[in-house]
């Protein structure tokens, strides 16, 4: 399996101190464990910002970077060995492993750290903390400051500034590292099986939840622990909702099904939508509509590349689709004053994309200064235009309605342009159509 190696863990710790301001320290909790139900626990899942600076994937543990320490500047607070615990939860690091496995230099029992620091911040200037973002622990915080001030008659120094640590870290994780795209290659590589086997699966009369299993097992059999959020089956009319998570309707024989789903390797997410007819063989209309979202999608990736904006990929689908559902006479009027008024949106109301990373929708500002961030090398972002039209649209002849397509892939800018991870699964008429028919040739 493709992990990120220990060595970049180290790399993004220390690029992070050195934008941080001398004499200054920065605080990090882990996640919480999320409770499912009563005693029982969600699987889980590190915190982003947490994962990326250490790679340690453990609950109650607390991350303190302190640029210029002599003895050390990498301390981590995390649970102590314990026989008794581990036989029933499973291994953990200890203070010894967080040294030797993770690269601390200095590691202390989480249970010390109200004793211990309080002297670390002490005598530094700035404290940089994902503030807001975890209440309970700004109120750790505060009170490990608050120590401080009540020595302050005795010489002790609190810190006289607080900077959110998000505006750094965050922009960091917008510029994928090779050994980041490698890791999303892989996620993208099994999710692109995982939807093939939903394609060669899908027939009428199956439950969507049908195909989501069909997802599972393949995402599971390639070494992902779990998806990287809430699959997406859609069939008929819920192709229509866009976060549709029920996943439980019959598919029915001349219905579409529109699957948005990914898995995650090394907290690294893939994002994938395809969406085909149940029973292998797109309608004239399904095709129509089918084959523009597809044109408009490859109009945005001639638009992802150094030097062009964020929102220029956005601006292209727009334009195509609209000019297409006028063509397909779905809109009625002049291309470019429809699209000033946003006449589309009545079928395409969402953006073309979004950032993606260890987090599916992930961090980094689409603006600076108030301008549309422009790309560079490294970005990864998804492509994902569709057409969604309402099973209850009067405005449109009946045979259109309850049709919705979505096609989405994951591409990293590259200095020439785009690298499209998520190719290994069909997206033509003609692919899918010739898969499901290998498919169903095979079962019978």
């Amino acid at each position: 399996m493709i992990h990120i190696p220990k060595s970049e863990y180290s790399r993004r710790r220390k690029a992070l101190m050195a934008q941080m301001e001398p004499n200054s320290i920065a605080i990090l909790p882990a996640a919480a464990v999320a409770i499912r139900n009563r005693d029982v626990e969600h699987v889980y899942r590190q915190d982003s910002d947490f994962q990326y600076l250490s790679g340690f994937p453990e609950p109650q543990a607390v991350i303190v970077l302190m640029p210029g320490r002599e003895h050390g500047e990498y301390v981590l607070f995390c649970r102590e060995r314990n026989a008794e615990r581990e036989l029933w939860d499973g291994l953990r690091a200890g203070q010894e492993g967080a040294i030797r496995d993770f690269g601390a230099d200095d590691a202390f029992p989480i249970t010390d750290i109200d004793d211990i620091l309080p002297g670390l911040i002490e005598g530094r200037d700035r404290v940089y903390s994902a503030m807001g973002s975890n209440p309970e622990f700004d109120r750790h915080l505060m009170d490990w400051i608050n120590v401080i001030r009540s020595k302050a008659h005795l010489g002790a120094q609190p810190p006289n500034e607080f900077v959110a640590l998000d505006h750094l870290l965050h922009d960091m994780r917008l510029y994928k590292s090779a050994a980041e795209v490698k890791v999303m290659r892989e996620a993208a590589r099994i999710s692109a099986q995982a939807h093939i086997r939903a394609m060669q699966a899908s027939r009428a009369g199956l439950h969507e939840f049908s195909l989501e299993a069909e997802l599972d097992y393949e995402f599971r059999k390639g070494g992902a622990k779990m998806p990287a959020y809430g699959s997406i089956v859609a069939s008929g009319r819920n192709s229509c909702i866009l976060h549709y998570q029920e996943n439980d309707a019959v598919l029915k024989d001349g219905d579409l099904v529109l699957i948005d789903a990914g898995c995650e390797i090394d907290c690294y997410a893939s994002d994938i939508t395809r969406t085909w007819p149940v029973n292998g063989k797109y309608s004239p209309e399904q095709k129509a509509i089918y084959e523009l979202v597809l044109a408009s999608q490859e109009a945005a990736f001639a638009e992802i590349a150094p030097n062009k904006h964020w929102n220029q990929a956005h601006e292209a689908t727009v334009r195509v689709i609209t000019a297409g559902l006028v063509n397909l006479g779905l809109l009625q009027g002049d291309v470019d004053e429809l699209i000033a008024s946003e006449a589309y949106k009545a079928f395409y109301m969402h953006r073309a994309g979004h950032w993606l990373g260890m987090d599916v929708h992930d961090v980094g500002d689409y603006k600076v200064g108030g301008e549309w961030r422009v790309l560079e090398v490294g970005m990864a972002l998804t492509v994902e235009p569709g057409i969604y039209i309402s099973p209850d649209n009067q405005n449109v002849a009946k045979k259109w309605r309850g049709i919705g397509v979505r096609i989405e892939d994951d591409v990293v800018v590259t200095k020439t342009g785009c690298e499209i991870l998520t190719n290994g699964v069909p997206k033509t008429v003609a692919e899918i159509e010739a898969l499901m028919a290998a498919a169903r040739a095979h079962a019978a």
